[in-house]
């Protein structure tokens, strides 16, 4: 392997960005690159690991140049966030020690795409799971008021629009995050260089990986029985408004042969 761009530093920062809903690669992996699952590359200053689910991470990029590189790859950005959910860590090499995690600091042995990889495939993962955990509470505590509505009253007030504008959101927020990327997937250099498999599951749990993920997919049955809940509602409130216009047009047609036959 020809040397890094990082070889040779001791510390150097590790950024995990999520810049939007994509990233359009197909042009970047025409050129030169470190490796291609995930899509590495050198840039100025270190690496850079691209994600198609919309992360880049990263390692050895000052703030300035992180700055120019993401306007640079504005054009490749689907539905790019205003706000990018931030993951940072500090890696340390260290030759002599086991590698792992220590409060914030990443410690490898070594300087190579395949560390570099690990390191970004559960930093990435960590991104992503933090902005779904804002979206799905943002969701949660739309619910909350009305459960507290149906438990005192029975009932849920509203117009149709207002349930379907609720169901819209929590069925949009299932489909965003189902489906984008596997969380517990492992990254595929592990196929490759079984030896960092230590490293990776240290990692993940580290930053709780799983346990989030399970959290998330719990969180995501209670939206999907919530929408469920509020669509039954929404059908027995339309069922029930089609039997009292069948039953006034009934009164009303009896009222009318009253009337015909009174007059006659």
């Amino acid at each position: 392997m020809s040397d890094l761009l990082l070889t040779g530093k001791t510390t150097f920062h590790a950024r995990a960005i999520l810049v939007g809903n994509r990233l359009d690669l197909r042009a970047m992996e025409e050129g030169e690159a470190l490796a291609l699952t995930p899509l590495t590359i050198e840039v100025e200053g270190g690496v850079a690991v691209l994600y198609r689910y919309g992360v880049i991470v990263l390692f050895g990029v000052d703030p300035l140049r992180e700055t120019l590189l993401l306007t640079h790859m504005k054009p490749l950005i689907g539905s790019p966030y205003t706000d990018h959910e931030v993951e940072d860590v500090l890696i340390r090499i260290d030759p002599n020690a086991r590698e792992g995690m220590r409060a914030n600091t990443v410690i490898i042995n070594r300087v190579d795409v395949e560390h570099l990889q690990i390191i970004a495939d559960v930093i990435a993962k960590s991104a992503i799971l933090a902005r779904y955990e804002a979206r799905l509470t943002q969701n949660i505590d739309r619910i909350e008021p009305l459960a507290v509505e149906l438990e005192r009253h029975g009932r849920i007030g509203g117009s149709a629009k207002e349930f379907l504008r609720h169901i819209g959101s929590m069925l949009l927020s299932e489909h965003t995050m189902v489906g984008r990327v596997t969380i517990t997937e492992k990254p595929e250099v592990l196929w490759e260089k079984p030896f960092l498999q230590g490293l990776y599951n240290r990692l993940e749990d580290e930053f709780e990986i799983l346990e989030r993920h399970s959290a998330l997919e719990r969180k995501l049955n209670l939206i999907s029985r919530t929408a469920e809940t509020l669509l039954d509602l929404l059908n027995t409130r339309h069922a029930l408004r089609l039997e009292w216009y069948i039953i006034l047009l009934i009164v009303g047609e009896i009222l009318l042969t009253l009337y015909q036959m009174f007059m006659q």
